[in-house]
């Protein structure tokens, strides 16, 4: 019985409704707060605006009785000058007064009401020293007393002629709240009433609007359970103890498991797909040597000279050329063949110079220039997955300056930074665009109007098995400088 009060147990529904109804409760008791705040702070508006207009009148008044009287305007006279005056002026206003002199000593009073600790027969050095240093020499001062709240005004008693003060004048204002109170138990009780009013109807728009919320739900979990989705999900392991999502749950478990079925009968399609990516790959790979193969040939061709006295060893270099990269599509051939992905990664501790360098004597453009701080910079990484990482990148870099340009300048520079082998290859060629600068490493994405965009994408995947990166610096029109780095092995 007691577990049917949980809160863990109660339904979205339920939860709903509550929390509307709360959301009302308490919207209510702010109103009414703030409402009785600003009830207080008029109240007190109310008395200090008051107690001015008060002043006001009586300081006319009382000049009046200064500029008629005979006796000089001192403050010794002053006694002489509201003998009788005083009490008509407080009648009148219907309002005590005091009067002192500039030392705070009584001079005459109609007389003020008593407050213990408030009423003195001399005022104190502090509040004539407030008098003073206050704006327009006004002072203001609140005491409780035992029945009510007091408001003391004091101000100058100014000689008109002189222009000079004279004396002192206390005003005790009582403050009567009686009006105050009956107004804010009115509006509390009109407030009741129609805190009632809205209670009921925040109750019927709650029940209404949690039955509605719920139903959606439940229709939400219909439609997903007749739903069926073509990529493999992973069931939802997960108790909310609320029955509506329990049941939307239940549902999406439930359409996995037939989903299921649809899943194994994809995989031979996915399978076939992968195969064409595969193919896709290998001929790249295998026709990415072809190209500077086909310009060593033809260069040897047009230099070769039998009589020259180093035609042997230069027919030697050719050779060796020719079959490193003959080797690198064996190796591509020979994986593809035995359902591999690529030729397996061997860990060759070489020197990325000497291994740079040869790379590079496929290529005959003169414009390239290749250039290291060092005759050896070690490194442990496969000899044909670097050299197919440096033909890649010069390729490109050839690729990307027009044939048109007068000056062409490709730089290969080999340097250990930090611990790391750091190769770049930088052209003057027209450089990247923005808009292309986040997709260069995006198989298939490609610039070119050849080739199928899978070489940069495979040469990154490389170097990052090699703990490495790679990164590129582009200015469109000027060029771009491309940067491998390779942990360097301490020997």
């Amino acid at each position: 019985m007691e577990t049917l009060f949980k809160f863990k147990n109660w339904s979205l529904r339920v939860r709903i409704f509550l929390a509307m109804i709360l959301i009302t409760f308490i919207s209510s008791i702010l109103i009414a707060a703030v409402s009785v705040i600003h009830f207080q702070i008029e109240n007190q508006e109310y008395h200090k605006d008051r107690l001015l207009r008060k002043e006001d009148q009586i300081k006319q008044h009382i000049q009046y009785v200064l500029e008629v009287t005979p006796h000089p305007l001192a403050t010794f006279n002053l006694q002489s000058i509201f003998k009788d005056k005083i009490f008509e002026i407080a009648d009148i206003h219907n309002i005590e007064i005091d009067i002192y002199d500039l030392s705070g000593h009584l001079v005459i009073t109609s007389k003020a009401p008593i407050i213990r600790g408030q009423i003195s027969p001399n005022l104190s050095e502090s509040t004539i020293e407030k008098i003073k240093v206050s704006e327009n020499n006004r002072f203001v001062s609140v005491a409780e007393g035992e029945l009510n709240t007091y408001r003391f005004s004091y101000t100058y008693l100014m000689d008109y002629i002189e222009n000079k003060p004279i004396g002192i004048i206390r005003l005790p204002y009582v403050e009567d709240d009686a009006f105050y109170e009956e107004e804010i138990a009115s509006f509390l009780k009109i407030f009741g009433m129609v805190y009632l009013g809205m209670l009921f109807i925040s109750i019927w728009i709650a029940y209404y609007l949690s039955r509605y919320i719920t139903r959606s739900l439940k229709t939400i979990s219909d439609r997903l359970t007749e739903t069926s989705l073509t990529e493999k999900n992973e069931k939802i392991d997960l108790v909310t103890n609320s029955y509506e999502i329990d049941r939307l749950i239940q549902s999406y478990n439930h359409m996995i498991d037939e989903l299921e079925e649809s899943a194994n009968k994809l995989a031979q399609g996915e399978r076939e797909g992968a195969w064409r990516e595969m193919a896709k790959q290998v001929a790249h790979e295998i026709k990415n040597p072809l190209t500077p193969i086909r310009l060593t040939v033809q260069s040897f061709e047009m230099r070769f000279n039998p009589e020259d006295p180093n035609a042997k060893q230069k027919l030697a270099d050719f050779s060796k050329t020719l079959i490193q990269q003959i080797d690198t599509m064996s190796a591509v051939a020979s994986a593809f063949s035995n359902f591999a992905s690529m030729p397996a990664q061997q860990n060759e501790t070489l020197n990325v110079v000497d291994v740079v360098d040869l790379a590079l004597d496929i290529f005959n453009e003169s414009y390239i220039t290749f250039s290291s701080e060092g005759k050896e910079i070690i490194t442990k990484i496969d000899r044909t997955q670097l050299i197919r990482i440096i033909t890649n990148l010069v390729k490109n870099a050839i690729q990307a300056i027009p044939e048109e340009q007068e000056f062409k300048e490709i730089k290969v520079t080999v340097k250990s930074e930090n611990g790391n082998a750091i190769i770049t290859v930088s052209d003057n060629g027209k450089g990247i665009a923005k808009e292309y600068m986040n997709r260069i490493f995006e198989p298939k994405f490609t610039t070119k109007t050849s080739g199928m965009g899978l070489g940069l994408a495979i040469i990154k995947n490389i170097i990052e098995n090699y703990n490495g990166t790679i990164t590129f610096d582009s200015v469109l029109g000027k060029g771009t400088t491309f940067k491998v780095i390779l942990p360097i092995i301490n020997q």
